[in-house]
């Protein structure tokens, strides 16, 4: 047997039919592969050996390689008309040293050659914002081609290959912790728009798989969507894979789709095994310690529409996508993707700086170690493509990783740069390894360096500045959580209010505080995190909405009308005239009873909102003889508009109002009082701040009501008890002083000379009302003032939290409010008190022992519950049907009525043990109103034949208007309809039935 080395790279040419022009001196003679026996490959014959062919501009691959420079040394064995192929990568099986010529980027160019070399149009890797509306970020490299496929637009070429660049966090939580999870991988595709279909692209696959990167054939395993008969048939009637080796799986791992919407079809998978020698009993291709897909073949022939329904293609395509990494970790001979020269080089700076050897790291500083390798590929490249870190959107991915990795490398004990400067950031040189690795295949890099640098470094230390305090925080909460917790017996729970603190104030993207918390047992109230970030929204969109009047034209509505002359300072009553009406934006001369209206007058006592401070509420009244009046009407809002002129608005109570009439103005003396309160209290409340937390804070909003006052200032943390409980006794110590405020009228200049603080988001004419509680507090406002802090009579603040990054708030009370506050709670506290029979003192002792009574008798409830349910059990075990002839497998599908979630589960354990294996259980309850709980038990007997009970119970979970899952042997799931849970159970006895008679037979 004579064998050849052929130093050359081989270019096929297809059915003795060139793709390509080639030259035909130095051509082999024609012959078969045999991969198996007595089975021929699916390739074309007929090879050339030394012909240097140039497909493309010395431009398409920056190394300046021509298509056909990549495939490696392979030596073939002549025996008659055939050959035996055997690869220089048998090194895969033989453990030899690893081959430089496996490297991430070979891999890459080799794909790409071997399919140009079949006619594919070798394309870029389009960006990682997709024009794509429905998707966030380029999540596969069919994306760019997907008008192509639904038959929008027409076909440029007829194939195409690429390498893309691709981005997917919805499973951010496992990357490092399994071998292949990423944020950032690539994907390299081959395409067929109409052209070619199963045939060509599986026999092309097992080509490249097993002659191009020379992976043996007895390890690779094949799935196939389990309708799809044509695709079984080429990989073994055609290619050659034992029936043994070809999986039937279902439409959960074997039908692809784009999104919720979009092009999709059967697909078929090639897995590599990595333990062979553990043979072929109970295989499972989803175990990722023997097997890894790498190469994902999809036979796209339908769209997905808006209501699920499919619809056939105009022209059937293909569409593959083999992993990068995958594939380097195959050929490179690690034991993870992280460990292949793809990743591992970005592993080795980020160790450097930490001054942790990833050889002798401990597992959890792996891990740490394989996140930031993972995390800076995919921020490099996002901000490579204008992605800028954010709070929405693609913006927040970006900000996510980055504020991740930033707190990873704070765990490896990375300080500012790494190297030395403590005020430096460390991504930016990471980011340098990154772009080092990077800019061989995508060149642009290169021109964006100083931007994705810039933009790591601005991030990186605007995080750090309150990493450091929102992680003391955040370690508290937990440690509350967790005594709280066992001091009553639940699960501990991070409330969502404590986590949309640490996302406002500290920065912390509630992912990262969910993982933290993860970490230490405690799970995160999200509904309360959404409802506390809706409230945010809305505060923030009413705080930032200018006054929209519902004038249609303003300008002609007041063109003559002057500004109204203010006299609330020294009065609260006046006569006015009218100047004009305006209805539903329009100007009008008279308006009656039941109108609503906005009214302008020459003058008014009127105070409108302005400096925090809301408007007056009072009346206006045109007199008719002694207490009679002709006309009445309630103001309940006065705003300003076009500069200073007062707009009342109010609806008309009795009687009819016309311009140019004479009212009486007449505010609500109580009201204004009590808005006069909460004003000069907020002065108050802002000097105590300076003196308890340092004069650097300052206002960032207030409003002035008149039930509560709020006060916005900049401050970096959550202020202590014993800090509210020092403002609070500063306060009220000013209040009982019972010192006079000043009012004067002055420059404003002078006024900033004398020390006046300015009011938040006002702005100031040449002269100024300055207001000021000598010896406290100076400050310019034109709101309304009490003329004595006695006045305010006392003062409570109700609440402290955070509204935004570096900004608190505190809400208070005073006055009469305060009155109302103090009465309240005394009034409950002395029901509390009547309802425990206890003085005041002892309610909390009281309190907490009623609580851990509750727990006690909760407990001894459950596991009353927990009986009952397995009594019930007991009884229902005689239900337990046969199926299956070569294994007698014990079934049971039943409704258990009103059974809870947690008893259920102790049920379905009952009948798992007694049953014996095999046996399967599956249970359903309505423990309430709207509320379903299933869960289904598999004993091994039943794992061990394919059968998964978190993959089996979701569908039922779906028909009761819930979801849930779990693992192959137990699941727990919950719905919303219990008036589908007869059909559920019944569907799933079925099924059930069905499936194990087909396998237990």
């Amino acid at each position: 047997m004579e064998s050849l080395k052929l130093s050359q790279p081989l270019c096929s040419s297809h059915g003795w039919k060139s793709l390509i022009p080639l030259p035909t001196s130095r051509v082999l003679p024609k012959s078969t592969f045999h991969i198996y026996p007595n089975r021929k490959l699916g390739l074309s014959t007929g090879f050339i050996t030394t012909a240097n062919v140039a497909l493309f501009s010395s431009n398409v691959f920056p190394s300046r390689h021509c298509v056909v420079t990549q495939v490696r040394s392979m030596k073939f064995s002549t025996k008659s008309t055939s050959a035996s192929v055997q690869s220089a990568t048998d090194e895969l099986v033989e453990g030899k040293s690893k081959d430089l010529s496996v490297s991430g980027d070979s891999i890459r160019r080799r794909f790409l050659d071997f399919y140009a070399a079949r006619g594919h149009k070798v394309l870029p890797s389009a960006s990682l914002v997709p024009d794509d509306p429905t998707v966030l970020l380029t999540i596969a490299g069919m994306l760019q081609f997907k008008p192509i496929f639904l038959g929008q637009v027409p076909r440029q070429v007829p194939r195409a290959t690429t390498a893309q660049r691709c981005i997917r966090t919805n499973d951010v939580e496992n990357v490092g912790r399994t071998t292949r999870h990423h944020t950032f991988f690539e994907m390299l595709g081959n395409f067929s728009f109409g052209d070619y279909f199963k045939k060509e692209a599986i026999q092309w696959a097992w080509e490249l798989s097993t002659v191009e990167f020379g992976l043996p054939a007895d390890r690779l395993w094949i799935s196939v969507f389990e309708d799809d008969n044509e695709a079984f048939e080429i990989w073994h009637d055609e290619v050659g894979v034992p029936v043994k080796r070809i999986k039937r799986m279902g439409e959960e791992d074997n039908f692809w789709t784009s999104g919720v919407t979009g092009p999709c079809g059967p697909c078929s998978e090639i897995y590599y095994d990595f333990h062979p020698e553990r043979g072929y009993a109970a295989i499972d291709l989803n175990d990722d310690t023997r097997f890894i897909e790498f190469y994902n073949l999809v036979f796209m022939e339908f769209n997905k529409k808006d209501d699920g329904s499919l619809e056939p293609l105009k022209q059937k395509n293909i569409d593959t996508g083999l992993g990068l990494e995958r594939m380097a970790r195959i050929l490179q001979k690690v034991s993870n993707n992280y460990e292949t020269d793809l990743i591992y080089p970005i592993i080795e700076k980020t160790s450097e700086l930490a001054k942790v050897p990833y050889g002798l790291a401990d597992d959890q500083s792996k891990l740490n170690l394989k996140i930031i390798g993972d995390h800076m590929r995919a921020v490099v490249y996002l901000i490579s493509d204008g992605v800028v870190p954010s709070n929405i959107g693609r913006g927040y991915v970006v900000r996510r990783l980055i504020r991740r990795a930033v707190r990873t490398g704070r765990m490896l004990g990375i300080k500012g740069d790494g190297q030395g400067n403590l005020e430096g950031a460390f991504l930016p040189t990471i980011a340098g390894k990154v772009i080092e690795l990077s800019t061989y295949i995508y060149p642009d890099l290169k021109n964006r360096i100083p931007r994705i640098l810039e933009e790591l470094k601005r991030e990186e230390l605007k995080f750090v500045q309150t990493l450091e305090r929102g992680e003391k925080y955040l370690d508290q909460m937990l440690v509350d959580s967790l005594l709280s917790a066992k001091e009553s017996g639940t699960a501990p729970c991070l409330s969502g209010k404590d986590a949309f603190l640490l996302y406002d104030t500290y920065g912390f993207p509630v992912e990262i505080t969910a993982e933290v918390a993860e970490e230490r047992g405690v799970s995160i109230d999200m509904n309360g995190f959404d409802i506390e970030m809706e409230h945010q929204r809305r505060q923030s969109q009413a705080a930032h909405s200018a006054v929209k009047l519902s004038m249609g034209n303003s300008a002609d509505v007041t063109k003559d009308v002057g500004d109204t002359k203010f006299l609330g300072y020294e009065t609260l009553s006046a006569t006015a005239v009218v100047e004009s009406l305006i209805v539903n934006g329009s100007p009008v001369l008279q308006v009656s009873k039941g109108s609503e209206v906005e009214v302008l007058l020459n003058r008014t006592p009127f105070y409108a909102e302005s400096g925090g401070q809301i408007g007056d509420h009072g009346f206006l009244y045109i007199p008719q003889g002694e207490n009679q009046y002709k006309a009445v009407m309630e103001i309940i809002d006065v705003q300003k508009s076009m500069g200073n002129i007062f707009v009342h608005k109010g609806t008309i109570k009795e009687g009819a109002l016309e311009v140019g009439r004479e009212v009486e103005a007449a505010v609500d003396a109580r009201l204004r009082q009590r808005a006069k309160v909460h004003h000069t209290a907020t002065h108050l409340l802002q000097s105590a701040l300076k003196k308890v937390i340092g004069q650097e804070t300052s206002q960032a909003g207030s409003l002035v009501a008149f039930e509560r006052l709020r006060f916005d200032f900049n401050f970096h943390r959550p202020l202590t008890d014993s800090e509210l409980a020092e403002i609070e006794s500063l306060v009220n110590q000013w209040v009982g002083d019972a010192t006079p405020l000043q009012t004067k009228v002055m420059p404003l200049a002078d006024a900033k000379g004398a020390g006046a603080i300015a009011m938040f988001g006002e702005k100031y004419g040449e002269e100024v009302r300055v207001v000021e509680v000598p010896g406290v507090s100076m400050e310019l406002c034109g709101g309304t003032h009490v003329s004595n802090t006695s006045e305010i009579r006392g003062f409570k603040i109700i609440s402290e939290q955070g509204i935004a990054s570096g900004i608190r708030r505190i809400e208070a009370v005073a006055g009469d409010a305060f009155i109302e506050y103090v009465n309240a709670r005394d009034y409950y506290m002395k029901q509390l008190c009547s309802t425990l029979k206890v003085k005041a003192e002892e309610v909390t002792n009281r309190v907490d022992n009623l609580l851990e009574e509750l727990r006690m008798t909760r407990i001894e409830a459950s596991t009353l519950r927990e009986k009952a349910a397995v009594y019930k059990a007991s009884i229902m075990a005689s239900k337990a049907i046969s199926v299956g002839t070569s294994h007698k497998v014990r079934v049971l599908v039943e409704s258990m009525e009103d059974t809870d979630a947690d008893s259920l589960k102790k049920a379905a354990e009952y009948l798992i043990e007694m049953l014996e294996d095999p046996a399967a259980v599956i249970l359903g309850s309505c423990p309430g109103d709207e509320k379903v709980s299933l869960v289904a038990a598999f004993t091994p007997g039943v794992v061990n034949l394919g059968i998964q009970a978190g993959k089996f119970i979701g569908p039922m979970a779906k028909l009761c208007g819930g979801g849930g899952g779990g693992r192959p042997n137990f699941a727990q799931a919950g719905g919303r309809k219990p008036e589908n849970l007869s059909s559920a159970l019944e569907k799933a006895r079925s099924e059930i039935i069905s499936v194990l008679s087909e396998k237990a037979s």
